[in-house]
């Protein structure tokens, strides 16, 4: 498996290239930020115009995640849809590739800030969900501990002697994890940024995603 494993709080988790989060003794797979409809949404606001094919891509990366590794549980820790009426912009092939990945496994829907979590699409909706010694939440708690965010996009950067390579990643302490974003039209903000002072310890890592995971010390301002 193409990943960085390691151990929060007793539960042996990997961080997958592909920006998933894998806890393969309770098979549950975790993704954030998917911000499907995003290209709809801006749209209707009168924004940018963006090719609509991002929830096809996005949906097809997390569809070949779930064929490969068969969770009973999935969790989308919020932003799934890019606002509210995200869901109806779906077509009807996407809502039907979205509702067959979640037939026969338990699908929680965590409330993030773009969106309260799909009101039709079936699972099960929460403002955060704990199992275990974790807590998946959107938004990362300073407070809290043992728990598993997503709603920064973190990405990092490492100098390179071809140039500087810059990908989306998760940040990884003894404390919490922070996913990157999933969605194919997501930006990202850099490990750097001030936001993460409080959130991540000196021992951080980042760990970047593509075709290969890149673990590095958290890149700092």
């Amino acid at each position: 498996m193409n990943g960085y494993s390691f151990t929060l709080d007793q539960a042996n988790l990997t961080a997958l290239a592909s920006g998933l989060l894998w806890w393969q003794e309770r098979r549950l797979l975790c993704v954030s930020d998917l911000h499907l409809g995003k290209s709809d949404r801006m749209a209707r606001r009168g924004g940018a115009l963006l090719p609509p094919y991002e929830n096809r891509e996005t949906l097809d990366r997390l569809t070949q995640a779930v064929g490969a590794l068969d969770p009973l549980s999935v969790i989308c820790l919020g932003d799934s849809f890019d606002d509210s009426a995200g869901q109806h912009a779906l077509s009807e092939a996407e809502h039907t590739q979205l509702t067959t990945l979640m037939a026969g496994r338990r699908w929680i829907w965590i409330e993030g800030n773009h969106d309260p979590g799909p009101v039709d699409l079936g699972g099960t909706h929460m403002a955060e969900y704990k199992t275990g010694p974790l807590a998946f939440r959107h938004i990362a708690d300073p407070d809290a501990g043992s728990e598993i965010s997503g709603h920064y996009h973190p990405k990092a950067s490492l100098r390179l002697k071809a140039g500087t390579l810059s990908r989306p990643c998760f940040l990884i302490d003894d404390t919490r994890v922070i996913l990157p974003a999933f969605g194919a039209y997501t930006g990202g903000m850099r490990s750097s940024d001030p936001v993460f002072a409080p959130l991540m310890s000196d021992r951080a890592v980042a760990v970047l995603t593509g075709a290969q995971v890149l673990p590095i010390p958290m890149p700092r301002s």
